[in-house]
């Protein structure tokens, strides 16, 4: 550790979705990495500050079309190159979040290539969130992964739990599953494994179990050193700490001055239980209503004029399971895209008109917003919950941004974030 130098950067990380970003940069600044979270590729002429040891940029390549998805990434990729990452990090959700004609394969295997490595690690795991990895299986709150909720998902229902066969109509090359016994033997006897599944391979996978923090620790010490790693957030402190060439940033962002909204655009189970105890706790909240969205009666002007700032007013938008699978047709998806919109253009209107904390709940709606108030970089500060830090813009040192994935948070998610976020 020692003084901070110019170009600093070290690990180059893409994220699939806005929260995916935010929770990957999240898990590198408690590991000490001083981190910098980008909502778009920047142009060439973006500097980043002196100090930055991680960067991550967030697309829209967990739903975006295939082709644009690979692109995208690439792009991403080799700007980070450019500015001087010598590791890589392909972040995407820890429950992996793709169907069988998925952007996870093409994309890792497209980054493979372009960086010229020859193998990386697939782990998606997240333990604090209750995403384990085990026997090459993918856990989510003790389900195996197509048994738990996910299997509804209406972007991308899950129908297979085993990374490897997730994988295999997806992407090119061959996995290798590396039990929790094999993962803890001796060095030696590991790599002897891996180097004879290698052989005859000119790209390959391996999937390392991961239930706890010891798992994380090895996976780290074997394979922290790779070129690229992808997976979910869950190493993502420990491979901060392998990394960082300089000491833990003294500045924690936190509380800001400033009347706060809410905006959640997610019909997660989490995100429905956070509202539920909102309200149940004296929150002022406002459902949006479909019709009165199709017809233009509920504006952004018309919602803040109702809601006011008397309290940090809620504004969501929620349907049921059922509800969300009527709504998988064309004119679904648009009335989406049109709640989506409403939120993020209420959260601006907020902000344009005092508001100076703003907490959202969705991957797309949290991408939405930061769309709408058009801030490009942020500092990362403390977590509300493991994966939700609070964001300050670059560009605007007095605004705070919670922005979390449907799934995250405690059920009083929404009553800490506005604790933290307050002076």
């Amino acid at each position: 550790m020692g003084t901070v130098k110019k170009n600093s950067l070290i690990l180059g990380c893409i994220a699939d979705d806005f929260t995916g970003g935010s929770d990957a940069a999240s898990f590198l600044a408690a590991g000490g990495m001083n981190t910098i979270l980008l909502s778009e590729i920047p142009g060439e002429d973006y500097e980043l500050p002196d100090d930055v040891e991680a960067a991550v940029i967030t697309l829209k390549s967990r739903t975006q079309e295939t082709s644009a998805a690979v692109a995208d990434s690439l792009s991403a990729i080799r700007w980070l190159r450019g500015a001087g990452a010598s590791h890589f990090y392909v972040k995407y959700c820890s429950t992996f979040d793709s169907t069988p004609e998925g952007n996870i394969g093409p994309i890792v295997d497209a980054v493979l290539e372009d960086l010229d490595t020859d193998g990386t690690i697939l782990c998606p795991a997240l333990p604090a969130n209750e995403r384990i990895v085990r026997e090459g299986i993918l856990y989510v709150k003790g389900l195996p992964l197509a048994e738990s909720p996910m299997k509804d998902h209406p972007l991308t229902p899950m129908r297979e739990s085993r990374i490897r066969l997730l994988m295999e109509p997806q992407g090119r090359y061959d996995s290798l599953e590396i039990h929790a016994d094999e993962l803890h033997t001796a060095d030696e006897s590991l790599r002897a494994r891996i180097d004879d599944f290698k052989k005859d391979r000119n790209h390959w996978y391996l999937i390392p179990d991961y239930v706890d923090a010891d798992d994380a620790s090895r996976i780290v010490a074997l394979f922290g050193d790779m070129t690229l790693l992808t997976g979910g957030s869950g190493i993502l402190t420990e491979l901060a700490r392998h990394l960082r060439t300089q000491d833990a940033p003294e500045t924690v962002y936190r509380g800001t001055e400033g009347p706060a909204v809410i905006v959640a655009g997610s019909c997660s189970t989490a995100t429905h239980a956070q509202t539920l105890w909102y309200e149940a706790n004296g929150g002022n909240s406002l459902r949006l209503s479909d019709a009165a969205i199709l017809d233009g009666s509920q504006t952004p002007a018309s919602i803040w004029e109702q809601m006011g700032t008397d309290q940090a007013p809620l504004i969501y938008s929620y349907d049921t399971p059922e509800g969300l699978q009527k709504k998988r047709n064309e004119a679904g998806r648009q009335l989406a895209a049109q709640i989506e919109d409403t939120l993020a253009q209420t959260a601006a209107w907020a902000m344009q008109n005092g508001v100076t904390r703003i907490i959202a709940a969705g991957g797309e709606t949290s991408g939405a917003v930061t769309k709408a108030l058009g801030y490009k970089a942020y500092r990362i500060g403390a977590s509300v919950a493991p994966g939700v830090p609070v964001m300050t813009p670059v560009d605007n040192p007095k605004i705070r941004l919670v922005l979390k994935s449907g799934n995250f948070g405690q059920e009083d998610f929404f009553g800490r974030a506005l604790a933290l976020t307050a002076l």
